[in-house]
C-alpha cells in the first residue's frame, strides 16, 4: 500500500480522493492546501493536515505525491517534490511550457523516480468508441478527423479565466483533445494553424479551432467553444472506405459504408428547396449501409481516473513502462506552444513534432 499526499485539495482533487477510495494499491493520507476551508474538508474525511509543504515533503511515509494546483505552479511543485524523494503524479495540463516540462523530467530521471501526468481523457468512453472501430479499419484509411467539445456556459469562475495562471480553453480542453489524437496517432505533426477567439473574455481564449497536419497527410481539426448553443457531433471521422461520426457525451453514433462503387454514379439531376444538384445529390439509401455504434459493443473495463493510478504502481513495482510518459505529453505542450504561435502570427507554422 502506497501512501499518498495531495498538494492542493481542490475540486480535482477531492475527485481524485474519492477514486482512490476505490483501489487497494494507494491510500490517501495527507494534504497541504493554502486555503484553510479545504484543509478543514480534508480533516473532517480524516486526511491529515500539513502546515506547510515542506512538513509534507519532509514526511517519510508518503511515497506520491499528487499535484492538483492551478496550472502555473505545477513545475516548482512537482522538482520539489521529486527532489524531495516522492514519486509525483501531476494535474494537466502539467506545465505552461516545453522548457518546464524539460526541467522536470531531468529532475525525475535523476532522482530516479516516477513522473506522470493524469491524462485521464484518453479513457473517456466516446474517444475509445472512436479508436476502436478506426483500429478495426471499419472505415478505411483516415484522412479526415474531427473533435470537437463545445459548450455554452462560458468560461467557469477563478483561475480558468486568467492568462497567467493557464487560463483559457487551450490549456484547460485543448490539452486534452490533443493529447487523445496523438495517442491514437503516433505519426509526427508536421505543420499547425490555429485561430482563437475572445468572445466574452479579453483575457483568455474562450473559443479555438486548430488544425494540425500529420506527416502521414491525416488533417484533425479540433473545436473548442464555450458559447455554441447548437452543437456539432463530439466525433466526425472520414474515411477511404467510409464516414463514422459520435454524436455527443451520450456515445451514440454511426458508421456509414458504400455498398458499391462510386463510378456507380447516377446522372440524375436532385432537385431541392436550395437548387438542382448532381454531384451533391444524396444516395440512394439501398447502395449504403448504416452501422449503429455505441458504448454496449464495447470490451474496455471504464476505471476511467484508476488507471493512471494503476499504470504508476506498475511502474513503481515492476518497472513496467508507463503508459502516459512524460514525453508523450512534452509533445502536447510543443503542439500548445506552436497554436499560439500561429494563432498571434495569423499564419501556418511548421513544425516536427
Amino acid at each position: 500500500m502506497y501512501k499518498l499526499a495531495f498538494i492542493g485539495f481542490g475540486e480535482m482533487a477531492g475527485y481524485h480522493h474519492s477514486h482512490l477510495l476505490q483501489y487497494d494499491k494507494i491510500e490517501a493520507v495527507g494534504v497541504y492546501d493554502i486555503d484553510r476551508l479545504r484543509i478543514k474538508y480534508a480533516r473532517y474525511l480524516g486526511l491529515k493536515s500539513y502546515l506547510s509543504l515542506d512538513e509534507l515533503l519532509d514526511d517519510k511515509q508518503i511515497d506520491i505525491v499528487l499535484v492538483a494546483t492551478p496550472n502555473d505552479t505545477h513545475k516548482e511543485l512537482c522538482i520539489a517534490a521529486l527532489k524531495a524523494g516522492k514519486h509525483v503524479l501531476c494535474e494537466k495540463p502539467v506545465t505552461l511550457s516545453s522548457l518546464d516540462l524539460e526541467e522536470i523530467i531531468k529532475t525525475s530521471e535523476e532522482m530516479k523516480k516516477i513522473f506522470t501526468v493524469n491524462q485521464n481523457r484518453r479513457e473517456n468512453k466516446d474517444f475509445l468508441l472512436m479508436k476502436k472501430h478506426v483500429s478495426n479499419n471499419d472505415i478505411g484509411d483516415l484522412y479526415i478527423i474531427e473533435s470537437r467539445v463545445e459548450g455554452s456556459k462560458g468560461i467557469p469562475n477563478g483561475w480558468r479565466a486568467v492568462k497567467s495562471k493557464g487560463g483559457g480553453m487551450m490549456m484547460d480542453w485543448g490539452v486534452h483533445l490533443i493529447d487523445q489524437l496523438l495517442y491514437m496517432h503516433d505519426k509526427k505533426v508536421v505543420n499547425i494553424f490555429c485561430k482563437m477567439y475572445h468572445i466574452n473574455f479579453s483575457e483568455v481564449e474562450d473559443n479555438f479551432r486548430l488544425i494540425m497536419t500529420f506527416e502521414d497527410g491525416l488533417s484533425a481539426y479540433i473545436e473548442v467553444s464555450t458559447n455554441n448553443f447548437i452543437t456539432h457531433p463530439r466525433w466526425y471521422v472520414l474515411g477511404t472506405k467510409g464516414t463514422m461520426q459520435i454524436k455527443s457525451w451520450d456515445c451514440d453514433g454511426k458508421i456509414v459504408r458504400p455498398l458499391d462503387t462510386y463510378e456507380q454514379y447516377d446522372k440524375k439531376i436532385s432537385k431541392s428547396n436550395a437548387g438542382p444538384t448532381v454531384t451533391m445529390a444524396p444516395r440512394d439509401e439501398s447502395s449504403v449501409e448504416s452501422i449503429d455504434i455505441s458504448i454496449p459493443s464495447l470490451e474496455f473495463d471504464y476505471q476511467e481516473l484508476c488507471t493512471v493510478y494503476k499504470q504508476m504502481v506498475n511502474a513503481i513495482e515492476f518497472k513496467e513502462p508507463l503508459t502516459i510518459t512524460p514525453h508523450q505529453c512534452l509533445r502536447v505542450i510543443k503542439v500548445i506552444e506552436a497554436a499560439f504561435l500561429s494563432a498571434e502570427k495569423m499564419e501556418t507554422i511548421s513544425t516536427s513534432i
